[in-house]
Parts: structure tokens; C-alpha cells; sequence
């Protein structure tokens, strides 16, 4: 496989183009991520979360607080997810960006809306219960990197 960046060629600013055969081959050693497998993470870090502050003070307000904030993350997360794998921002490269802009902020709204209504209808809302679930659920992104990292490193 020829390298990507061409240094001797100053025409076309050090980029070559790969060819279909060099593409698929590319792609088959750096697999994407699907998003659904960082929702599907959120989901099990949220159910983890719920059930450690349930164990741990036996408070079922105290479990639906931390529900509450890993739900802030999750909800958003698969509607995210949704919008990104669905066929209008697959057509081109442009409704992919504005795709992605659009869902982001429908995941910022999502949350909000999750938490007020969390504030509003959790009668003793613990907040500290509620920021820590939202803060380990969304973490998962990092764990995702990580085992993709791995994922590859095994694959080589």
C-alpha cells in the first residue's frame, strides 16, 4: 500500500488519493464505531449505577435520582444515535455535518428537558445522586475509545 501522504508531491498539497482496493483495505483495518454500542454501554453503566446506589443506601429516591441522570444521558444518546445512522444524513457529505449539528443540539435540548422534568417530578430529588449518574453514564464515551483502541490492537 502506497503511503497517504505523498511529502515529494507539493501539487496536490501531500494528498493522494487511494484507490477503491486501498479504501476497502483501510477501512477493514480502522473498523468505525457504531454508535449504538456506546448507547448500548450508557445503558449498562445506568442500570450499574441505579443498582450501587441502591445497595449502597438502600434509598429508593436516592436510585431514581441517579436513574434520573443516567436517563439525561441515555434518551439524548439514542436519539443521537438514531439521527446520525438514518438515511438523510447518509445521502452526502453535507447533510452529514448538518445531520450531525441538528441531532446535537436535539441532545442538548433532550437533556435539559430530562433534568427539569427530573427536578419537577422526583418529590426529594437528590441532586448529587442525580449528577452522578449523569456524569458515569456519560463517561461511557471514553470506555468505548478505549476498548475500540483495544479492539484494533488485537485485530493487528
Amino acid at each position: 500500500m502506497r503511503p497517504l501522504l505523498d511529502t515529494e508531491d507539493s501539487e496536490n498539497d501531500g494528498f493522494v488519493a487511494l484507490n477503491a482496493e486501498e479504501a476497502k483495505r483501510f477501512r477493514q483495518e480502522h473498523p468505525s464505531l457504531s454508535p449504538w454500542w456506546v448507547v448500548i454501554g450508557q445503558v449498562a453503566m445506568g442500570v450499574l449505577v441505579v443498582a450501587l446506589a441502591w445497595l449502597v443506601t438502600q434509598n429508593g429516591v436516592v436510585a431514581v435520582s441517579a436513574a434520573c441522570g443516567a436517563l439525561a444521558v441515555i434518551i439524548p444518546g439514542a436519539l443521537f444515535a438514531r439521527g446520525l445512522m438514518g438515511k438523510f444524513a447518509s445521502l452526502n457529505p453535507a447533510n452529514a455535518v448538518s445531520s450531525f449539528f441538528v441531532w446535537e443540539l436535539v441532545k442538548i435540548f433532550v437533556t435539559v428537558a430530562v433534568l427539569w422534568m427530573a427536578h419537577r417530578g422526583v418529590v426529594g430529588l437528590n441532586w448529587p445522586a442525580m449528577l452522578v449518574g449523569l456524569v458515569v453514564t456519560m463517561k461511557v464515551y471514553w470506555l468505548a475509545l478505549l476498548f475500540k483502541g483495544k479492539r484494533q490492537s488485537v485485530q493487528d
